[in-house]
């Protein structure tokens, strides 16, 4: 029999202890022939990023020595961190950020000297024995970082720069042949999802590049995984038509392959990702997303002809493709997310590693629903909705759960369906979930991009609200107990709401932004101009920073907080934090502040990840009034 207690004080297994001793991140997928690597980030290790293979008799071991940390910085946010040829790996250090060499002897080799020097997203140029990578360059201190293509050669370490003179660039690839070398870049101020272009250079003998041509992009075209098929054909995405969709370039000709109001590429927030590879080259493999729904499909290079191909997951990310078989990571809304080997030839699929080991009875699992809700200006937005569930509690007669409404970061991202421990974490315990994917978010198109030019802290609050108003209106949400919370621009967009707006009564910002104006002039490179689009140029329209900057206006502020922050943020530093919790204190509001040792923009520390979620949980308890199931560690709350 359930037995009846408020929502919120329901007992569930899902803690977070449970949640963190058992996941780990995995990513950064690579193939060596048959043989598959991957990147697993472990919290339990502190957060340290390792290199795992499986070799093709199934044997699965960890290959990176446990002193070294695969991770790279480049433009803070990093990805691409290693490649692998011919069993041969390069990756780059989180420590030092230099790039090292492992092969049969099990100690790397440095490839790059001890300076303020970064590299990501290589390729091995294996007739001229040297690497070509990103490197970004932070050896003059009082200047930005300068990003550059370079040339490593893997015997004297010498370095040469091929191409310079942008302020970003990304993916370098050699065509099969080694006489072309393809590339993307951009300028300030636009973010890699604004506008790209895409350049081709033949290798002269020299090693140098010669004739450099711009083959696709512009100001207001992206482009994204420019790839070479094995006979040698320029493949690409690009969003020209508003959608990121498959091209080639051929005879100086570009050639859609298969258009469609959908988006087979993504927002290239990190360095070395896929959705696209080849089979052959008449056949490639590609995921796409059309009408909020993703799938997996073949494409006839020959005929045109797009084939689905029928998986289990409702989630496929990091695609690689192999001779007769693809890898990924396949995600669904009530299983941890696993490494998948599917064979293209049979259609059997391996599960090769889980995310999680967490086995969770489904009786504790809320299903999550994707919902339409109207908001602003007569559009409407998109959200995902969790209600309560847990199978051993129901709530007394009449009453209506407290929603917790997730703003995700970026702001250009996007969140899914895919199983998420953490949000479980609160329905199994009675709380709603609404994660809103707001005006801004990807996976809709650059027109629904583009919502949030020039108005975020705008689109993106009201989208929040919106959805909160709409569940609240459907009687799925109590409307005395609302609270929002995110990380980063997350951050942001919950305290613009709970600063701007009278809806939600808490919230709980993950190394957010209060002062837009701070973020401006006190961020990383490859973000320090971002808001020029998100906002408007700074200082010129610095009437607009100070109007949307919650920490000018704490004085509209009158609903509890609690701030969570990593002491060593790059992106989003403390005293964005700090600000905002002097301000409230002055105020005799509820706050509370927890800064986390050692951790940068993401916490990825096991201890951290447990001590805020259950930190944010212990502050919703106090400041709505219910007893919570288990003995939490208290938060010193000012002002309570």
């Amino acid at each position: 029999m359930a037995k009846t207690a408020p929502y919120g004080a329901w007992q569930s297994p899902i803690t977070s202890e449970v949640i963190v001793s058992n996941s780990i991140r995995l990513g950064s997928i690579h193939l060596d022939g048959s043989d598959i690597y991957w990147n697993e980030l472990r919290p339990t290790e502190k957060g340290r990023s390792l290199i795992v293979r499986r070799t093709t008799d199934g044997e699965i071991s960890d290959v990176t020595p446990t002193d070294f940390n695969v991770r790279t910085r480049v433009h803070e946010y990093g990805g691409g961190a290693y490649w692998i040829d011919q069993g041969e790996i390069y990756f780059a250090n989180f420590l030092d950020q230099r790039l090292y060499q492992q092969s049969s002897d099990p100690v790397p080799k440095p490839l790059t000297p001890e300076q303020a020097l970064r590299y990501a997203d290589g390729v091995v140029d294996r007739p001229r024995q040297r690497l070509i990578c990103v490197r970004e360059d932070h050896t003059q201190s009082d200047q930005a970082a300068i990003n550059t293509i370079v040339a490593i050669a893997l015997d004297d370490q010498t370095q040469t720069v091929l191409v310079s003179g942008c302020d970003f660039y990304s993916t370098p690839r050699l065509s099969p042949d080694g006489t072309q070398l393809a590339w993307l870049s951009w300028n300030h101020p636009n973010m890699p999802w604004d506008g790209t272009e895409l350049w081709v250079a033949k290798i002269a003998t020299d090693g140098t590049l010669a004739k450099p041509q711009k083959v696709a992009g512009s100001l207001n075209e992206s482009i994204f995984q420019p790839q070479w098929s094995p006979d040698g054909i320029l493949y690409f995405i690009g969003d020209a038509t508003g959608w990121w969709n498959l091209y080639r370039w051929h005879h100086q000709t570009i050639e859609p392959l298969y258009p469609l109001e959908a988006e087979f590429g993504l927002p290239q927030w990190g360095f070395g990702m896929s959705t696209y590879g080849f089979v052959s080259a008449q056949t490639l493999v590609c995921t796409y997303k059309h009408k909020g729904i993703q799938q997996l499909a073949q494409l006839d290079t020959t005929t045109l002809t797009l084939t689905k191909i029928d998986t289990p997951y409702a989630s496929i990310g990091g695609l690689q493709v192999g001779a007769d078989f693809i890898v990924f990571l396949g995600g669904s809304p009530r299983q941890p997310s696993v490494l998948v080997r599917f064979d293209l030839l049979t259609g059997e699929t391996t599960e090769l590693r889980r995310s999680s080991t967490l086995e969770i009875d489904q009786g504790y699992l809320s299903t999550p629903e994707t919902i339409t809700f109207p908001t602003s200006n007569n559009l409407s937005a998109y959200g995902i909705y969790y209600p309560p569930k847990n199978k051993d509690y129901i709530a007394p007669e009449g009453s209506r759960p407290p929603l917790l409404v997730k703003s995700h970061g970026g702001p250009t991202a996007a969140t899914s369906s895919n199983f998420n421990p953490a949000i479980q974490y609160w329905t199994s315990r009675g709380f709603a979930v609404l994660d809103v994917n707001y005006g801004g978010s990807t996976g809709y198109g650059r027109a629904y991009r583009e919502r949030l030019k020039g108005n975020w802290g705008i689109v993106d609050i009201d989208d929040c609200v919106n959805g909160a108003n709409y569940l609240v209106a459907q009687g799925k949400a109590d409307p005395e107990q609302l609270a929002i919370d995110g990380g980063s621009a997350g951050g942001y967009t919950t305290l613009g709401a709970l600063t701007f707006r009278d809806v939600f009564k808490a919230g709980a910002s993950y190394y957010g932004v209060s002062d837009m104006a701070a973020l401006a002039m006190d961020t990383h490179k490859f973000e320090s101009r971002y808001l020029d689009s998100l906002v408007g140029p700074y200082p010129e329209r610095k009437d607009l920073y100070e109007a949307r900057s919650p920490i000018n206006f704490a004085d509209q502020l009158s609903c509890p907080v609690i701030f969570l922050q990593g002491d060593e943020d790059k992106i989003v530093p403390p005293n964005q934090a700090e600000l905002m919790v002097n301000a409230l204190r002055e105020k005799t509001i509820p706050v509370a502040y927890l800064l986390f040792e050692g951790e940068q923009h993401g916490f990825r520390k096991a201890d951290n990840i447990k001590r805020a979620l259950d930190a944010e949980f212990y502050f919703y308890s106090r400041v709505f009034g219910f007893e919570p199931a288990e003995e939490l560690e208290a938060v010193e709350i000012w002002g309570l």
